[in-house]
């Protein structure tokens, strides 16, 4: 299990009331979620800045010290992934935390490939060797994403809606051949700083849109430099609401889509 955060907007914006300051901010619910569990096992995030994802991560809990807050302080930006990690398929290190990156790609993911060691082979096969030498850690989460990567590099799905649709349909297949009662958990976020997506399966995930100024509940002050001449949007998905907002749940089975340039969210069922 792991926590996850989305962020985008129609225009920079800073995010450190949400990864920090808020009730059940992600620096919160990696020291406790609403379950009791906790998420120390490593934090990341990424931001986008010349269309290349900017990467900070650390393999120790977000409440340890003040690195984590540091790096939220920092984030002024339309578009971001945060993580924090409750290890589950390999063990705590630098390069099994996420979120992964691939050249302007960003995964992160939240649950579990029930029997990976046994199902590790066959994604090593399906994954194109040029992408397989990427790999650094041992997690399922890392051999998805380059799996998702491939499908992506050998244009098998027209649009993120249908590769998230056959990835999550593919492994589960893959997962109840070998036990058909295996609980699958595929949450993920996928974006390449253009788009952003991502599905819910097996794990709780939940929504917010802010549509005009938006005046933070934390600090009282909106977190833009707003020009008057164009409307302002913002998307917030999470695993778990983070404020006083009215959050909406994505359904179980789902795909998720956001237009970074409206903030608006699209949403279908597999």
């Amino acid at each position: 299990m792991c926590r996850l955060y989305g962020f985008c907007a129609t225009e920079a914006t800073k995010v450190e009331c949400t990864l920090v300051h808020a009730q059940n901010a992600l620096i919160a619910q990696s020291k406790s979620d609403q379950s009791g569990k906790s998420h120390a096992h490593g934090w990341g995030v990424v931001t986008y800045e010349d269309e290349k994802p900017h990467r900070e991560r650390q393999a120790w809990a977000a409440y340890h010290g003040e690195h984590f807050e540091r790096a939220a302080s920092k984030i002024y930006a339309p578009l971001v992934v945060a993580h924090v990690r409750r290890a589950t398929v390999g063990g705590p290190s630098l390069e099994n935390t996420h979120p992964f990156t691939f050249d302007q790609w960003t995964f992160a993911h939240n649950g579990t490939i029930p029997h990976f060691d046994r199902l590790k082979p066959r994604f090593l096969e399906k994954i194109d060797p040029k992408l397989r030498k990427k790999i650094e850690g041992e997690t399922d989460s890392e051999h998805l994403f380059y799996f998702a990567l491939t499908k992506l590099e050998n244009a098998e799905c027209d649009n993120l809606t249908d590769l998230l649709t056959t990835l999550a349909q593919e492994v589960e297949d893959w997962v109840h051949d070998i036990s058909p009662t295996a609980k699958l958990g595929l949450n993920v976020i996928l974006t390449d700083g253009k788009m952003i997506a991502g599905s819910r399966l097996g794990r709780s995930l939940f929504y917010v849109q802010r549509q005009g100024i938006y005046d933070c509940e934390i600090c009282g002050f909106p977190h833009i430099h707003h020009s008057p001449d164009r409307s302002h949007n913002a998307l917030v998905v999470a695993s778990e609401p983070i404020t006083h907002e009215a959050w909406n749940e994505i359904p179980e089975r789902s795909i998720w889509r956001a237009d970074i340039k409206s903030g608006h969210i699209a949403i279908s069922r597999f």
